[in-house]
């Protein structure tokens, strides 16, 4: 079932949400509920199962955590364990929404865990066994501490699923079906997802109970916000010319470059700093601390310029990120979309730019493709190089590919020979189709 956008907007105490939650929303200078919010929020605090389908930036972090705030509000009791938690793909999302969390408790008693790798793991089970009712995790830590007996989940009344699509492109299927087993099966669950490709719609099946569905976007939708361009390069060189004279002639409060690995983020650094440009990096195998340190600069204003792989695509919400650009073309149009959507946030325009060379056409294609739009051509005069795109294309927008010709002129005498002697047996000889005999 889908629900329809209600005819007018309401305010946050048109939920009848608890006076204390009331209060911190007051004080974070919130005043009206986003689509996410209005159409979630009634939903969840009746006690359904709810499937949400929308972009990060469209507020459905409180979507979920204000109901289930207000839920332990309205129903204390005495027992131990958990009552709500809360996974999430990574580390940062996961401090993203505690920290979220610690703002709209903060005029309550309400204790709250964060569950993560890279931090000690016996004070987070001092944490656990202090009884903090809500726990904010990463699937594998909370696997670790489930293996050691912590935590009671048996008394959970609810459990949310954050950037669902984001922990199934991770690998975190499996575990996330194994925590859900351990959880109270009478408990509710919230799964929210940028996307609704066809494993999240399965995961939904094995978790949610009768859910009412919310789609406020779809697979293929179009930030209307962010002008998308590409711009076409000779080779990686080219591009590295073309990306330092982006980051140096746009205008931008920060920006994203995305690689599709390590090394290539960290191979951009150097010449970008040598331009006198406020370069970070961040990748996988950066330890815990100097993520955090690295996102504390760029969230501060310190770095405006961002290298990254895929870990941050999806999930953190950085405001002032007003320029994308793919320095190598996301392998899939869903990585686009995740890319895309680090822009054009809160309806404030937003420019992404893709750098595309000549193998990374069909690529590019397919993904325009799969968006059903087309990306706007740009090219810089001063930059301008060789590569103008295939000269034909298929109906598909992908090049047309020919066979080359083998080079005679490269085989040694010998092979010339041989190739003049098969052709001379085989002149005359009618040929038999495969599908036919001689006698026919």
């Amino acid at each position: 079932m889908q629900t329809n956008p209600p005819d007018t907007t309401p305010s946050f105490s048109d939920f009848a949400l608890d006076d204390r939650l009331l209060k911190a929303i007051a004080a974070l200078g919130y005043e009206q509920p986003t689509p996410a919010q209005s159409q979630a929020i009634p939903i969840a605090l009746q006690h359904h199962d709810v499937l949400v389908s929308a972009e990060t930036g469209s507020g459905k972090t409180a979507a979920f955590l204000l109901p289930s705030l207000h839920h332990l509000l309205a129903r204390p009791t005495f027992q131990s364990g958990a009552r709500v938690l809360v996974l999430s793909p990574t580390r940062e999302l996961a401090q993203q929404i505690y920290r979220h969390c610690q703002q709209l408790a903060q005029f309550t008693d309400l204790q709250i865990a964060l569950i993560t790798g890279g931090d000690d793991f016996k004070r987070q089970q001092n944490k656990i066994r202090n009884n903090a009712e809500i726990i904010i995790a990463t699937p594998g830590r909370l696997l670790e501490h489930l293996e050691q007996d912590s935590p009671n989940l048996d008394n959970l009344d609810i459990l949310v699923l954050d950037e669902a699509d984001r922990m199934l492109d991770m690998g975190f299927s499996e575990d996330v079906l194994t925590i859900a087993e351990h959880c109270n099966t009478l408990r509710q669950t919230l799964l929210f997802s940028a996307t609704l490709h066809n494993r999240v719609l399965k995961m939904a099946d094995k978790v949610l109970k009768n859910p009412q569905m919310i789609a406020l976007n779809s697979l293929q939708d179009e930030h209307a916000s962010i002008e998308q361009q590409i711009i076409l390069a000779d080779d990686n060189e080219h591009k590295q010319k073309l990306l330092a004279w982006l980051l140096q002639n746009e205008s931008y409060n920060k920006a994203l470059v995305f690689t599709n690995t390590k090394i290539r983020a960290e191979s951009l650094q150097g010449p970008l700093r040598g331009q006198k440009l406020r370069v970070g990096v961040l990748h996988g195998d950066l330890d815990q601390k100097e993520r955090n340190r690295v996102m504390a600069l760029f969230s501060q204003g310190e770095i405006k310029i961002l290298i990254a792989t895929d870990v941050a695509a999806r999930g953190l919400d950085i405001p002032g990120i007003n320029l994308v650009i793919n320095f190598d073309m996301p392998r899939t149009g869903i990585d686009y979309i995740h890319r895309t959507g680090r822009t054009g946030r809160a309806d404030e325009q937003g420019l992404t730019i893709a750098l595309v060379k000549s193998t990374e056409w069909n690529l590019m294609a397919g993904i325009e493709r799969f968006l059903k739009r087309s990306f706007k051509r740009r090219s810089i005069k001063e930059l301008a190089g060789s590569y103008q795109g295939p000269k034909k294309l298929k109906a598909s927008g992908k090049a047309v590919g020919g066979k080359k010709k083998k080079d005679d002129s490269k085989k040694t005498p010998a092979e010339k020979v041989k190739v003049r002697h098969r052709d001379k047996k085989n002149i005359g000889k009618r040929r038999v189709p495969s599908n036919k005999t001689a006698a026919d």
